[in-house]
């Protein structure tokens, strides 16, 4: 059994959240309770050891004590030593950045496992429902997330109460179109890339994607492609209609393929929806055809109409799900 002054020595403990664009950085001071956020943008640093010095650094320079565990949540999947970021250009050793950083302890898994382990911690002031449903408390969790890339993990019951996160890449399924303008936006991106994941649309580029592939149907002469900011901006503060019909493609579909995760977990206990897109426009997610197209899965339409659906508006869910895998890992340790 852990002593009282071996328990303390366990914190802070360092949790570190790496997506595409930015890599975010906090202390847990004690079981969940995790500090302030430091973000940094992933294109200024040329290696994740170095945010992490940095980081480390500044602790260091406040006089605040090194933390000894870490975990770390990263856009990519996790399968051994050895990572290389899908989105960037960063690649490393987990164990050698451990010994590097002097760490004793560093767990390195993908950020939405990590943000499927949050989902239970997530308080309601932190969740905006897009559908009503009856969700079943002992069943499947499914989550979905566009962002720089399209996250998909999922938290499946265990026996003994547990939980299981699943670390799976389910980004890059098919993608099945179903209106004109969705077919549009495919058939570019299959001439352009090939096979066409649903991560190819359901993303911030995969946004300026879609309107682009509008333009060019329609004809209308873009200078260059709008960033996804661009689109957004022009669909719900310009009232522009070919980004709107960007956004009735990007909603449509995602309400599709959240639908396809769901029925493929068995995600009665509910789905939610991450990322760091949609957020911010949950009313005209709300307003959009995604609820009818959820359900639009023929048989199998009864099933999904009692599935709940929610946006996670925190601004930083990941880190509860960072605390959860460090503290199984530390327990585990102890008790092998």
């Amino acid at each position: 059994m852990a002593t009282t002054a071996s328990f303390s020595a366990d914190f802070p403990r360092l949790l570190g959240d790496v997506g595409g664009t930015n890599v975010r950085f906090a202390l847990e001071t004690a079981p969940m309770r995790i500090g302030p956020v430091t973000a940094l943008k992933v294109s200024d640093f040329p290696s994740l050891e170095a945010a992490l010095r940095q980081y480390l650094d500044g602790l260091a320079g406040a006089g605040q004590p090194t933390p000894r565990h870490a975990a770390i949540g990263l856009a990519n999947p996790v399968t051994g030593d050895q990572v290389r970021l899908t989105n960037h250009n960063w690649t490393f050793s987990i164990d050698g950045m451990r010994r590097a950083l002097g760490l004793q302890t560093l767990v390195a898994i993908n950020d939405f496992t990590a943000l499927a382990l949050a989902l239970p911690h997530l308080p309601a002031d932190s969740l905006a429902q897009v559908r009503a449903g009856t969700a079943v408390r002992t069943a499947p969790l499914a989550l979905v997330g566009p962002g720089t890339g399209l996250g998909v993990s999922g938290l499946v019951p265990a026996p003994g109460g547990q939980t299981v996160a699943l670390a799976g890449e389910g980004g890059h399924i098919e993608l099945m179109p179903d209106t004109d303008d969705e077919w549009i936006a495919w058939r570019a991106a299959h001439r352009n890339v090939g096979r066409v994941s649903a991560e190819r649309l359901l993303s911030g580029s995969g946004l300026s994607h879609i309107h682009a592939a509008l333009a060019a149907e329609t004809g209308t002469l873009l200078l260059a492609p709008l960033q996804p900011a661009q689109v957004t901006a022009g669909a719900f503060e310009r009232n522009d209609p070919l980004c709107q019909r960007a956004m009735a493609v990007f909603f449509g579909l995602l309400g599709s393929v959240a639908a396809d995760i769901a029925l493929v977990i068995g995600a009665r206990g509910g789905v939610y929806l991450g990322g760091g897109i949609l957020p911010r426009f949950v009313p005209a997610l709300r307003d959009s055809v995604f609820a009818e197209r959820f359900v639009a899965k023929g048989r199998m339409r009864g099933w999904l109409e009692a599935v709940p659906v929610h946006v996670i508006t925190a601004s930083h869910p990941a880190l509860p799900g960072l605390a959860h895998a460090l503290a199984e890992r530390l327990g585990g340790a102890r008790n092998g």
